[in-house]
């Protein structure tokens, strides 16, 4: 970009509401990225579609032989295939997100320095958020298209509602993308970032991905259906066996709020961090 272009942008921004934060252009933090996806990136990228499609395999066909049907809490019967590939397909989603947006994220933070860099440029703060996390979205829908590829052919997405299990996937690629970009911005050191994978197991094993919550006592269940993987397996569970009512509204709040937050909490920490 000249610095003819810069100038006029950063005249555009004088006397904004966003004045400072905000250029308007996130999309040169996704060209930055696909850049570096096309160089050597896309070898990490390619090797985390694999991981739900091989616990599907072991455990969806595998174990399900000797699992049989699973009774869902309306009575419906499903196979223990089709019960575990919506938390899986929610749980890709989330992987490809939270690990693009944290990892991915600190080392651009705390070593190579790149945003302080952009920060002296006409960007904004909210130009790098949107960008980072944009990205971390656009992995996360990457994983879920390529586990449709999967899933559509064995048959285990019996409802052509299941179509919206894509977008509601981005949602919530959206919403782990942003608190995990926040979460990061607040990390000095390597060893805090052990915290991302020890918050991650419990929510992949304890959100309903492999068996039902009713295993539990009540008590219990509520906690567990407060966390966020609940949350998206409950949504995309929904979708793929055509369970369509108004309480998917409740999950799609929840993502947005995440998002919402996320956002705005990433924002505040680079423009604390590199805007003093």
């Amino acid at each position: 970009m000249s610095i003819d272009t810069a100038v006029s942008i950063a005249q555009s921004r004088r006397g904004s509401l966003g004045e400072g934060s905000i250029a308007g252009r996130p999309q040169v933090l996704l060209e930055r990225s696909w850049m570096a996806f096309k160089n050597s990136a896309w070898i990490a990228v390619l090797s985390g579609f694999f991981e739900p499609v091989l616990y599907l395999l072991s455990f969806g066909y595998g174990l399900g032989h000797l699992i049989g049907t699973i009774t869902l809490p309306g009575g419906r019967v499903v196979s223990y295939a089709m019960f575990i590939a919506p938390g899986l397909l929610a749980t890709s989603a989330m992987n490809g997100a939270i690990y693009d947006s944290t990892w991915n994220v600190f080392f651009k933070l705390k070593f190579d320095r790149i945003y302080q860099g952009m920060l002296q440029t006409s960007l904004g703060s909210v130009d790098v958020a949107l960008g980072e996390i944009g990205w971390a979205l656009i992995r996360g829908l990457a994983y879920t298209l390529g586990f449709m590829c999967i899933a559509v052919p064995a048959g285990l997405i019996p409802s052509w509602w299941g179509i919206l299990a894509i977008p509601a996937a981005v949602l919530i690629a959206f919403g782990f993308a942003s608190i995990g970009m926040a979460i990061t911005s607040c990390f000095t050191t390597f060893q805090q970032m052990d915290f991302i994978n020890i918050a991650m197991l419990p929510l992949f094993l304890f959100s309903g991905s492999f068996y039902p919550l009713t295993v539990y006592p009540g008590y219990l269940q509520g906690f567990l259906k407060a966390l966020p993987l609940w949350q998206g397996i409950a949504m995309v569970r929904d979708f793929t066996l055509g369970i369509v009512d108004w309480g998917i509204m409740w999950h799609v709040l929840y993502f947005a709020m995440m998002a919402a937050i996320g956002v705005t909490f990433t924002t505040k920490r680079l423009t604390k961090l590199f805007l003093r």
